[in-house]
């Protein structure tokens, strides 16, 4: 099974998701979503490469982020609904389908920058920043 991966907004401080699969082979590109009868909150699926996609044979919407090569945010499709194509974007890299809402819900726009890591990187980065934190607030106590 492949790593799950967090999406994190740089920008707006926000997780667009903690449990998102990547599918970066022909068969996992081409399966997508299909069979599934929902995307769990905080699931999702990030398609590498790619520069559209199609939601036909799906039983839900799903919001669609379209990120450059550096995960930049690009183009945002909200509640994309079954059995429609989403626009091509050629500048697009890769594009995240996540459940419906996570796009208001994390509040993303164009131009947010996107943290993109396996689980277990994203969670020794957020350990480490949290120590940074602390190291930095016991500092100005002490010059106080």
């Amino acid at each position: 099974m492949k790593p799950a991966h967090c999406i994190f907004n740089k920008t707006k401080g926000s997780f667009l998701g903690l449990n998102v699969t990547c599918a970066s082979t022909s068969l996992s590109r081409l399966k997508g979503l299909l069979g599934k009868l929902r995307v769990n909150p905080g699931s999702g699926l990030w398609i590498v490469p790619s520069q559209g996609i199609h939601t036909i044979g799906m039983l839900f919407p799903v919001d669609v982020v379209y990120l450059d090569a550096r995960f930049k945010v690009i183009h945002l499709v909200e509640r994309l609904r079954p059995f429609r194509l989403g626009p091509i974007r050629l500048h697009c890299h890769s594009i995240l389908q996540l459940p419906a809402h996570t796009i208001h819900g994390s509040q993303t726009v164009v131009g947010d920058q996107l943290l993109i890591r396996p689980r277990e990187e994203m969670e020794l980065d957020l350990k480490n920043a949290r120590g940074a934190a602390s190291r930095t607030l016991a500092k100005e106590e002490a010059l106080l």
